[in-house]
């Protein structure tokens, strides 16, 4: 396995929730975090404060440059994005940008010499598929721009990463939850208004949901970079999700039941994404073979959601 202490890792995204909360458990590892930001970005306030966080002010496209004084990296963490929300999730212009960035990071990591990389991917890259079954071997048909860019990124990346030595490990993350979540996302959503008494609207929840809690989404990143030794050069698509698939309704009501039961569900008055209320089953057999079958989940839903209710 490899000691995380002193290891030298670049990070872009460190102000979004899944970035930031990686850096955090990364840093409690003992790394020394180098973590690309715009400089106009208006969630600096969000960034980890530690002798061993540094930022480096810088876009995405300006990677390479930009991490020039680093001299030399071990692993860089790939978790920038643009246009995730639903203006620009469908537009091929924004998405390309994004792929062209990320290449920019991707090269910026063998720049610095960096053994593994690792990019934020998405469930969406799946597309449609039979009751939800999100396999890592299977076709992709993604419906829209955005999960079309996320597939063809990895298209590109594993090739290159092979040619350079580089292990590669493409991370298809499903539904995390969690304190600092986007504020629209159901639990967020569920976990504010209900306590209130207030009343949520939501779809018919009768479709397949799978959630992680970020907490274990973070640890997953470090467990697979800790065992990555055994796979040098490799390349792998790693479903990250929990075990936990069940209808949303059923996940919906338990969080209602956490509340005491306050506020009201109201189903079926939600408007759905263009896709529809489609199910998601992911498996999860890669992250474990990655690990050597040491794999386990630390966080159930309750324990989860009863630490959001706490403000932790």
């Amino acid at each position: 396995m490899i000691p995380l202490k002193g290891k030298r890792i670049i990070i872009t995204g460190a102000t979004g929730f899944i970035g930031r909360n990686t850096a955090a458990l990364l840093l409690e590892e003992g790394a020394q975090i180098y973590a690309l930001v715009r400089p106009e970005s208006r969630q600096k306030s969000l960034l980890p404060e530690h002798p061993a966080f540094h930022i480096v002010p810088a876009s995405m496209a300006q990677a390479r440059e930009a991490l020039k004084d680093v001299g030399h990296g071990d692993a860089f963490l790939h978790f920038a994005w643009g246009g995730v929300n639903r203006q620009e999730i469908d537009s091929p212009a924004v998405q390309q940008e994004n792929i062209d960035s990320s290449l920019a990071c991707l090269n910026a990591a063998h720049d610095l010499g960096c053994q593994i990389f690792m990019d934020a991917g998405s469930r969406v890259e799946y597309g449609i598929t039979e009751d939800g079954v999100m396999a890592e071997s299977m076709e992709c048909h993604p419906v829209n721009a955005y999960g079309k860019a996320k597939l063809e990124f990895y298209r590109q990346a594993g090739p290159l990463c092979q040619a350079w030595g580089m292990t590669y490990y493409h991370l298809r993350y499903f539904s995390v939850y969690g304190t600092g979540d986007h504020p629209w996302s159901v639990i967020s959503t569920l976990v504010r208004e209900l306590p209130l008494g207030q009343t949520v609207s939501l779809s018919a929840c009768r479709h397949r949901w799978n959630f992680m809690d970020i907490r274990d989404a973070s640890r997953a990143v470090a467990e697979l970079y800790r065992y990555s030794d055994g796979h040098k050069g490799e390349s792998h698509i790693v479903n990250v999700a929990s075990r936990d698939t069940r209808p949303l309704r059923e996940f919906v009501e338990e969080i209602h039941r956490l509340c005491g039961g306050r506020g009201s569900l109201e189903y079926g008055t939600f408007v759905q994404a263009k896709e529809g209320p489609l199910s998601i089953c992911p498996q999860t057999r890669v992250l474990r073979e990655l690990t050597e079958s040491t794999w386990e989940e630390q966080v159930t839903f309750e324990a989860g959601i009863r630490r959001m209710l706490a403000g932790q």
